[in-house]
């Protein structure tokens, strides 16, 4: 797969493992390194008035600009006027875009059953006088509580649910009633899918997961296609001090260069896990969007480039879901998910999704396929009664 490349090859087509290599890199310079270190600098010298480059470190800093550029070209190749701003975590750069776009008296819809950190966030906007509404991803359910509101907010493919939305038609008719759109874009990631292409106003995302891929990141962005409303998200970032470290910067974007060698290794074995569960004697209710009998299989396939890496099936008790998961041998029992070592968890115990007690996640990592797939089958056949 190939098209334009935004700022690693301006004019002509390449392909989206060169992109990710090179994205964000500078132009080179003798005896520099491909990728510059992290710059650790609370100040930099300043003499005369404070016009241009970087100044304070709360503010900007050049480790901080290699990545966002990187992410902006994956985001959104070839789109001139896309700005890209990055967070100190996912939640950060979620609540910048919501809390610096909306007032008192807004409305805003939200999914109501995506993040589970989400109403947390809906106690904190209804603290400050902001309307929230709520519907379901699936079926594209949100439209029916557009009219008024100044901000929607889609995540497709749900989390932990895997519905999908039509992100494009969701988009129109929010524009047409005057209202901004923002997309979480964690699960699909930019190699996933593209909100900016559909039609969105902000591309959000948590980086801690595929983005980065190894766990050990905590990380957030935005990409923005209005100057406007960037600035308000650039402002935020500054009043709160979301900032992300040098060092978490500069890993991020080296972890990005592998990102379309993962993301094909990691979707290869989710749709596999998916197809053996599927097969699976018991009914677990299998949801994957790669999956061709899946509900959302025919939006995906319009709208996404890849599927993602979670897998999410139901045991028929916690019990079940318990033994499962201390069965396993190549997974581990740990929430999150995107990482290069494959994850589940049984989602019921944080008490923030509404799904069934023997409900699982399952984030494949870069393991061998046929590994992968035996262990969880093993683990299914060890923890049936």
């Amino acid at each position: 797969m190939s098209d334009s490349a935004g700022g690693t090859g301006a004019g002509r087509s390449i392909g989206e493992g060169t992109r990710a290599v090179r994205a964000g890199l500078p132009e080179p310079v003798k005896h520099e390194p491909t990728l510059p270190g992290p710059v650790f600098a609370a100040h930099f010298h300043l003499p005369g008035d404070p016009t241009g480059g970087y100044a304070y470190g709360r503010d900007e800093n050049p480790t901080w600009t290699h990545l966002e550029r990187a992410i902006g070209e994956l985001e959104a190749p070839g789109t001139s006027g896309a700005e890209t701003l990055v967070f100190a975590s996912g939640m950060a750069a979620i609540s910048s875009v919501l809390f610096s776009q909306l007032r008192a008296g807004d409305a805003v819809v939200l999914p109501s059953d995506g993040y589970q950190v989400l109403p947390l966030v809906r106690q904190q906007l209804e603290a400050y006088g902001i309307e929230v509404r709520t519907a379901p991803t699936g079926a594209d359910a949100q439209l029916g509580v557009l009219d008024g509101a100044k901000l929607l907010w889609i995540e497709t493919p749900s989390n932990p649910g895997l519905d999908v939305c039509d992100v494009r038609r969701l988009a129109d008719a929010a524009h047409a009633r005057g209202a901004l759109v923002a997309v979480d874009n964690t699960l699909a990631t930019p190699l996933g899918q593209r909100p900016l292409e559909l039609g969105a106003d902000f591309s959000v995302a948590s980086g801690t997961k595929q983005l980065t891929g190894h766990g050990d990141i905590l990380l957030g962005y935005v990409v923005g296609r209005d100057a406007e409303a960037m600035a308000a998200v650039r402002r935020w970032r500054k009043i709160v001090g979301a900032i992300p470290g040098p060092m978490e910067a500069w890993l991020a974007h080296r972890s990005i260069a592998t990102l379309q060698l993962r993301v094909e290794r990691q979707n290869a074995g989710a749709l596999a896990v998916a197809e053996a569960l599927r097969d699976w004697p018991e009914d677990l209710g299998v949801r994957y969007p790669g999956l061709m009998s899946d509900p959302s299989y025919k939006i995906a396939s319009e709208q996404m480039l890849r599927y993602g890496c979670v897998v999410s099936f139901t045991l028929p008790t916690r019990a079940r879901a318990d033994r499962f998961l201390d069965a396993l041998r190549l997974v581990d029992d740990a929430t999150s998910f995107g990482g290069v070592r494959s994850t589940a968890e049984r989602r019921a115990r944080w008490g923030g999704d509404a799904v069934p007690e023997g409900f699982i996640r399952l984030s494949v990592g870069a393991e061998d396929c046929d590994d992968l797939v035996a262990d969880v089958l093993r683990a299914l056949a060890e923890s049936a009664p």
